[in-house]
């Protein structure tokens, strides 16, 4: 059974000697991910080119994301050891114009303006959560706050403030330059940090084109939701994006951990409504960067990310620093695949009350629910751009998609589609010479047999993006 689900994995130092990205990929990853927060461009550069290279002699297409670091709301360095404990009912301090290293009384900042967005009463919550603080007053550059949750503060942790309210811009100096290296190396995907607003979004993208404009490349457009003032702006957030990232950590230390699981399957939900990508993230597998096997617990979050209709699972420390890159993208895949058998198919329900408006999406629409209910062995999308396959994959099916084009773009791209199997094809002008080389790519791979049925779409004339406006239904001879 092939898998629907793709696997995201973050390339670090775990997994960037060649012989263990060809495992990984072998394993199943689809897309790999840059982690702009950590490395240098000319890094990001080489491990880009080490991805291609490996993706190339596999034979495998794979999709690079770039995500940016965006701003770095965090406390400074301590002095010594590099950190410090903190004590519940002691006083300490965040001061924005310290420069010597901290200690157990005290801490500088990165992010300068945080003594503007507080005031007394506020709760800021460090290093993931694990430190709770609550602001007594501001003091000029200083932020004196009460240790509620006392534990081990060490350097650059992060901070959150509860509830949001940090005006810090999603889009640093810093990531405007990121951009600009990962349009060098034409990464498939662009993942923004910490986006409020469609503004933000929007801005990415300008920035991005511009960057790709010298060789027409345009990555697509993912969403971190990862601030509570991006909930409510979901929407708006989804229109200018092409994905979103349910960024559970951040995520969760502002909304609080609670109410995570609901905003989880509402994201996933909307964003498959919209004919959006949705990608899950963050601690899915957080044990097996030290042990060889998954949780329990984690087993469960997979799946219920996999029933919850997410195109991929994302994998972070656990694949850049573990000591088990390989061995849990393995368990990633297994977990899957059994979720992915308990899914039940309801095109009937998913297409009550919804109307089309584009010929191609009603193609697209039509095709599946042929196939699903002939039994088809494959649906073929003949597709430039790759939309056709992605919205035949916002819907469950049992039928294998599988998005053919000429564009290698295209097939990177949809390497991150649920259910969709990408692979490349010579353009061919002709509709008939096109229709009987796709049938012929599938029967080569052992997708198809005689006398197999399956359903092809394609656009008539060949070759214009968005000129899907034909269904038809074979039977290999």
């Amino acid at each position: 059974m092939t898998r629907a689900t793709k696997i995201v994995a973050t390339l670090g130092p775990a997994s960037s000697d060649p012989a263990v990205l060809e495992r990984l990929l072998v394993a199943g990853v689809d897309v790999v991910r840059l982690n702009f927060s950590h490395g240098l461009a000319q890094d990001h550069i080489e491990r880009a080119a080490l991805v291609r290279e490996v993706a190339d002699r596999v034979g495998k297409p794979v999709a690079l994301m770039a995500d940016l670091q965006g701003p770095k709301v965090r406390v400074g360095k301590f002095a010594g050891t590099g950190k410090v404990m903190l004590a519940a009912g002691a006083r300490f301090v965040l001061d924005a114009a310290r420069s010597e290293p901290g200690d157990e009384n005290a801490v500088g900042l990165d992010y300068k303006e945080l003594p503007r967005d507080v005031r007394p009463g506020d709760t800021l919550l460090l290093n993931d959560g694990l430190i709770k603080l609550t602001v007594d007053e501001v003091r000029g550059e200083q932020v004196v706050t009460r240790v509620v949750l006392g534990g081990e503060l060490s350097n650059n942790k992060g901070i959150n403030k509860a509830g949001g309210g940090l005006t810090a811009p999603a889009l640093t100096a810093k990531d405007m330059e990121d951009i600009r290296t990962a349009m060098a190396f034409q990464c498939e995907y662009l993942a923004v940090s910490f986006p409020k607003s469609a503004t933000d979004m929007e801005m990415a993208r300008q920035l991005a084109n511009v960057a790709g404009e010298a060789t027409r490349h345009k990555a697509l457009m993912i969403a971190k939701i990862e601030r509570s003032e991006a909930i409510p702006q979901l929407e708006a957030i989804l229109r200018a994006s092409d994905g979103i990232m349910v960024a559970r950590g951040d995520l969760a230390v502002e909304v609080g951990n609670a109410a995570v699981p609901a905003l989880q399957k509402r994201m996933i939900r909307m964003a498959r409504e919209m004919d959006k990508v949705a990608i899950t993230a963050t601690q899915m597998m957080e044990s097996m960067i030290l042990a060889p096997v998954p949780t329990r617990a984690e087993v469960s979050d997979v799946a219920n990310a996999v029933l919850d209709g997410t195109d991929a699972v994302m994998l972070s420390a656990e694949t850049a620093a573990g000591r088990y890159p390989v061995e849990t993208v393995e368990h990633m895949h297994l977990i899957a695949l059994e979720a992915e058998r308990a899914e039940e198919v309801q095109l009937e329900t998913d297409f009550t009350n919804k109307k089309f408006g584009r010929i191609d999406q009603s193609i697209a629409m039509g095709a599946l629910f042929t196939a699903h209910h002939l039994g088809c062995k494959a649906i073929i999308a003949l597709t430039e751009s790759g939309s056709t396959a992605l919205w035949m994959s916002r819907h469950n099916i049992k039928v294998p998609i599988y998005g053919l084009t000429s564009q290698v773009a295209s097939q990177r791209r949809m390497a991150l589609y649920r259910n969709v199997r990408p692979l490349l094809m010579p353009k061919l002008s002709d509709r008939d010479e096109a229709l009987a080389k796709a049938e012929s790519l599938l029967v080569e791979r052992g997708v198809l047999r005689p006398g197999d049925t399956y359903a092809i779409t394609c656009g008539e004339p060949m070759g214009y993006p968005g000129g899907t406006n034909m269904l038809k239904v074979c039977q290999v001879r």
